[in-house]
């Protein structure tokens, strides 16, 4: 493969570019090797990114061994555990995009010849994925590791367990003490939470499309195995290079469809359904809602991890991680996509074996016969909505009740927490989508009030916003078009009747056409919340959530 890196160094011309590289301590025979970028998510912020510095010089040693020249550089990461509830999950979403262009413009202007991209956390990994498929360069991706999971009382715990506490505080079932408690031991050390949040799912999903080396995936932060891990994949991209495997080459629509397949099999995050589109959509695939919804009917669900089931990233681990839950789904997934080992998804799994059957169950004893995720359609969602099937208890997969309605999740979080929600109550949230929100929050805050309050198992929550990976009970969220695009969801008012079907696969109010026809003619265009700086030109750029988010 011709090396981009050319066109900085060789001949007379590029006398003044080498002039600065020798400023960066270069000799000539650096400049002769290949120039490999690691584009490095690091900061003390965020809990999954402290120990990025140590994988990133791990990668660069790798490259080093293997002949090549290794770069670093440096992208944004925010925390939506930090910012969840406040103004600055707005900026969560949106800035996806921000590192999808960073990485490009960094790899673009310095001409290099392939990018090992090391990061954790949910809008992290699928931008630089982004970048990457955008590009179009030899490339692989080295995710951080999930966090070891916290113990009290001999209970596992994560950061979902913080944030139910509050609930629980609020209502009575629990004191402050016991909650302070949860706090200091929920999040013992680096990594991503600890639960199948949407950190972990985009790092399963990564690896099943063949992004990152077998085993990166559960591999944890504290894990002495991520540094080797990290090590290997940067003398793999000099492979890769040499055989001219670019990053396109592997992000295929059966390397996509096998993630959303492994993603149905394990009970991912809601959020896949917006990354995974956005991500192939750069790379020239039409990943649509269709697509997961048919998949999820033909895969079942046959891994229960928290926050929907008993199991832990460290279990899943243990028992053979995503290499083990591809080999049991077998002749479901494609064998043909090529990986960054070099080789086909075929190949690398004819060894792998399956040693848990509880925690990867068999498929003809999954937990459920449907995948974890369902597209649901109906008139107040024309364009699609999105749920976490495997995180809703049977008792809710069918439910009617009255809309409790609120213009923005803090009113909802207030009404929960002052008691004003009752069981058999459709929670309605709206104005929090992608233009509206803007930013398109999630409703972590609501969904474990709702949780702490004892009210997860009869209470359901619908929004043109989102969820996070952390959220469990009937929440539907994505609802498209969303309101500030005058969809139905802008046209339901308090104590209309709401049926939720997941099975068949329905979201429905429950009103003549003609009437909500005519609401929808009397609802009036609302500006997005916030108007200036990035937030302003987002909303004015981005698509709705059924085709992902993605900025245009």
């Amino acid at each position: 493969m011709k090396l981009r890196s050319r066109e900085v160094v060789a001949g007379l011309e590029s006398l003044p570019r080498r002039a600065l590289l020798r400023a960066d301590g270069l000799t000539d025979a650096d400049m002769e090797r290949p120039f490999v970028a690691i584009a490095n998510s690091y900061n003390n912020i965020v809990p999954g990114h402290l120990h990025l510095r140590q994988l990133g010089e791990a990668v660069a040693a790798g490259v080093r061994e293997a002949g090549g020249t290794p770069f670093e550089f440096n992208t944004i990461g925010i925390c939506d555990g930090i910012s969840m509830g406040t103004r600055g999950m707005c900026y969560s979403l949106p800035s996806r995009e921000i590192i999808a262009d960073s990485v490009e413009l960094m790899l673009e202007a310095h001409r290099f010849d392939a990018v090992v991209c090391v990061a954790s956390c949910d809008k992290i990994v699928p931008g630089m994925l982004m970048a990457m498929a955008r590009v179009n360069i030899p490339g692989i991706m080295v995710t951080g590791g999930p966090m070891m999971p916290g113990e009290w009382r001999g209970q596992r715990l994560d950061v979902i367990s913080a944030f139910e506490a509050v609930g629980a505080v609020k209502s009575g079932k629990m004191s402050e003490r016991e909650a302070r408690m949860i706090e200091e031991r929920c999040c013992p050390g680096c990594g991503s939470c600890a639960g199948l949040f949407t950190a972990n799912t985009m790092a399963c999903l990564t690896e099943a499309m063949g992004m990152s080396l077998p085993g990166m995936a559960t591999t944890h932060a504290v894990d002495s195995r991520k540094v080797a891990l990290a090590k290997k994949s940067g003398a793999q991209v000099l492979k890769l290079l040499r055989r001219g495997i670019t990053s396109r080459k592997i992000m295929t629509r059966p390397a996509f469809e096998n993630a959303v397949m492994v993603d149905m099999a394990i009970g991912g995050s809601t959020n896949t359904v917006l990354h995974l589109p956005a991500i192939a959509h750069e790379a020239g695939i039409k990943l649509d809602l269709d697509t997961f919804d048919r998949l999820s009917r033909r895969v079942p669900h046959i891994c229960s991890l928290r926050p929907g089931g008993p199991h832990t990233m460290l279990d899943l681990d243990r028992a053979g991680g995503i290499p083990a839950v591809m080999r049991r789904l077998g002749g479901l997934l494609r064998g043909s996509p090529l990986t960054v080992t070099g080789r086909r998804v075929r190949d690398n799994l004819k060894y792998v074996k399956v040693p848990d059957n509880d925690v990867i169950r068999p498929l003809n004893k999954p937990y459920h016969r449907e995948g974890g995720i369902a597209i649901l359609y109906g008139n107040l969602a024309p364009k699609g909505a999105v749920v976490k099937y495997a995180g809703v208890t049977p008792s809710m997969i069918r439910h009617k009740g009255p809309a409790r309605v609120f213009d923005g999740e803090e009113d909802a979080v207030r009404a929960i927490l002052g008691g004003k929600i009752r069981r058999g109550d459709v929670i309605v949230i709206r104005y929090e989508g992608p233009k509206g929100g803007p930013g398109m929050r999630e409703m972590l805050a609501a969904t474990s009030a709702l949780a702490g309050a004892g009210l997860i198992d009869s209470v359901a929550l619908v929004t043109d916003g989102r969820f996070s990976g952390g959220t469990r009970g009937a929440a539907v969220g994505h609802v498209s078009p969303e309101a500030a695009e005058r969809g139905p969801i802008a046209a339901v008012v308090e104590g209309d009747k709401i049926s939720i079907d997941i099975p068949k696969r329905r979201l429905e109010v429950m009103l003549p056409e003609q009437v909500l026809e005519e609401r929808l003619a009397k609802v009036k265009p609302r500006p997005p919340k916030i108007k200036t700086g990035y937030l302003g030109f987002y909303s004015k750029m981005v698509t709705s959530a059924a085709d992902g988010a993605i900025r245009v």
